[in-house]
Parts: C-alpha cells; structure tokens; sequence
C-alpha cells in the first residue's frame, strides 16, 4: 500500500487534485463557522465549543477520506467514506455548499483585498484616485461574486443558465430603453473615473454652483457630497454638466481689502504686503505655499473704497484656513496703521436752496388710563366670529 501511495504522488494531476480537495474543504469549514458564530447569542456556551470540535472533526475526516479516494489509495473506511461524500457533492445539494461557502470566502477576500489599499494621511492626486478607486472595485468585484454565484447555483439546481442569461439579455436590452437615464449615469461615472476629473475627497461645485461640497463617495452611478452645514447631497453622475474642482493640483486665495478713498494707497499697500511676507515665513503657515506671494495692488475703484489684491498659491485645500487667518492679520495690521476698512457710505446733496427750518410744538396727550369707556366689554361668550359679520 505505501508503494502504491508513492507512485500515485509521483503524479502531478494527484496533486492537483489534493489541493483542490483541501481548498473546498476549507471552504466548507469556513462556511459552518460562519454559521456557528451567527448561532452564539442563542445557544450556551459548552454547547458552542462542542459543535466547533465536532465540525472541525469532521471536516478533517472528510478531508482526509476524500484525499484517500482522490489518490486512490485503498485504505478500508477511508476510502469507501471518500467515496460516498464525492458522490454526494456531486449532486446538486453538495455542490450549493460548495458554491455558497466559496462565494463567502470570496466576498471576505475582496473586502480584504480593498483595505488594503491605503490612500495615506497627504492629500495629493494620488491619494484621491486611490481613495476612489478602492470603493469602485469593491463594489464591483462584490457584484461579480453575486453574479457568478447565481449562475452557479442555477446551473447546480439544473437550470440552463445560458438559455436564462440570453432571455435576460434580450429582456434587458427592452429596459435599457427605459432605463436611459441610468446607463447615462454609469457612462459619465466611467469617464469621470477614467479621467480623473475628481475624486473622493475633492471640493467640487456641481453645474455652475447648483450644489457644492466635499466628495464624499463616488462610484460610477451617483456623487455623494458633504455639504459645510453637514447636508448630504446625492447627484447622479448623468445629471452633471458642469464641475468646478476647487482641490486640484493647487489651489489660489484671492486675498483682498478694502480701504476708504481718503487713505493713503502706497502707505496701505505696505501694509498688505507685510502681512502677506510675514504669512508666508511664519513656519506655521509656510508650509501650506507653493509659492512666495504676488501683491498685484490696485485693483479696482468702488463706490466705498479702493480694493487692494494679493494671490497666494498653495497647496489644495489649505486655502479656507489661509484666507481665515489673512483676513485675522490684514484687520489688525490695517488697524495698527490707522488705516480705516471703508463701510457703505452716501453723501445727500440738498442743493442752493436755503434751508426753513419751523419748529412744532405737540399738544399734550391726555392720559388714557382716566378716561371712562361706557360702554361695556363684551363678554366671552358674546364675541363673534369676524368672518361672519355679514351673516
């Protein structure tokens, strides 16, 4: 008998088969221990730990009986017990196991597989399409193992799933022209993908302002966005025309002030660009620069002041905090210099004519509280309905 098991292992379609054994087996153990461990909040503990050893048990006397068939070694209760489980797995019973407890580690190895696809802490371009693309392909990888286990079980419960599929297709190519609306939406969401036009984690605005906010999820039917206030907005990639990405590459503060027209400009723009020299030195803050700043001055005169510029290239996304605290220095700065920030304000021209001015002096009001009413109040019960005077 050990001659006639060397000889059969010398074959390499043996061990083909013996792996392929062991790995369904696995399948099926995992799949009971899923089963148990949904089983834990209704059974005792002692009786838990027993039905684990007893599964774990058997799976590994069926695991050994089948390997002893599939060699083909001729070991008395082995060799009929892995005779009897294959010729039950091939039936369709013993094949929906197989199928489910596949389909199961299937799912668990997808899952598995897209956490480990970190984007990392640094927001970069890199970062967004790796952050994106992890939920793309778990969700469709999810969707082909649903999809090729329903086949699988059809074809196990004998059902010709290639007559089913062509009657579906015809089916579905009926619904796709109803369903327009939805193939646009996978359409745009592949080309938003494929083009990298944003990503999980952008800050877009969706069709000329309409909707704004940070890319919350993305997959190739709809965009989720976080709104400032926390609102979440749910847009189907069909319905957007236009984006406006405010976190691509680099991003821009459009720094500007306002001071009245009886200031002096040059002392001002002094001022600004001070503070933007300090912003951009301070170890804090340079970090967030690409770029040192370009004061471009004057730019505008308008009815309240002149408006002074400044442009700070950054990095995405640091802007907000950037314009905050620009905003924070260039008030006390101005204020410091003396410098007045222009409020709304209107000169009123009367005109050449002379102005009369002609003093009025009111009559005393007599004092309400003294005086009697005579006639009486009308009590609760004799009060009307307004709208039914005319009745």
């Amino acid at each position: 008998m050990f001659d006639l098991l060397v000889a059969q292992l010398s074959k390499p379609w043996v061990w083909l088969k013996v792996v392929l054994v062991l790995v369904v087996v696995y399948a099926v153990w995992r799949f009971g221990r899923l089963l148990l461990r949904q089983l834990t909040p209704h059974i005792r503990p002692s009786l838990l730990l027993l039905l684990r050893w007893w599964w774990l048990f058997t799976c590994i006397f069926c695991a050994v009986a089948v390997v002893v068939y599939a060699v083909y070694v001729p070991v008395p209760i082995l060799f009929s017990a892995g005779q009897i489980i294959t010729s039950w797995f091939r039936v369709s019973a013993g094949q929906l196991v197989v199928i489910v407890a596949l389909s199961l580690i299937g799912w668990r190895l997808v899952g598995n597989l897209s956490s480990r696809i970190v984007p990392g802490d640094e927001f970069n371009r890199r970062a967004v399409r790796l952050g994106t693309l992890r939920g793309v392909v778990d969700s469709t990888l999810r969707v082909i193992v649903v999809l090729i286990a329903a086949i699988s079980i059809l074809q196990a419960l004998g059902i010709n799933a290639t007559t089913l599929l062509a009657g579906v297709s015809v089916f579905g190519l009926a619904v796709g022209f109803g369903a327009q609306s939805l193939i646009k939406d996978v359409f745009n969401g592949f080309f938003i993908l494929l083009e990298d036009q944003y990503g999980v984690g952008d800050v877009i605005t969706v069709n000329s302002g309409t909707l704004s906010g940070e890319v919350e999820k993305l997959n190739l039917r709809v965009t989720a966005l976080r709104a400032l206030d926390g609102t979440v907005h749910i847009v189907p990639n069909g319905q957007i025309n236009t984006v406006s990405v405010s976190s691509k590459d680099w991003s821009r503060v459009v720094a500007t002030v306002d001071v009245t027209y009886s200031a002096n400009v040059d002392e001002a723009l002094q001022v600004l660009e001070k503070v933007c020299n300090d912003l951009y030195a301070d170890p804090e803050w340079s970090g967030n620069f690409l770029d040192a700043p370009e004061v471009q001055g004057v730019t505008s005169l308008a009815a309240d002041g002149v408006k002074l510029r400044a442009l700070f290239k950054v990095q995405p996304k640091t802007q907000y905090a950037l314009q905050r605290e620009f905003n924070r220095r260039i008030k006390i700065a101005m204020d410091q210099a003396g410098i007045e920030i222009p409020f709304p304000q209107r000169s009123i021209s009367l005109g050449d004519a002379p102005i009369s001015i002609r003093l009025v002096r009111n009559s005393p009001k007599s004092d309400l509280s003294k005086q009697k009413v005579d006639a009486p109040h009308p009590r609760p019960s004799e009060t009307r309905d307004p709208e039914g005077e005319d009745e």
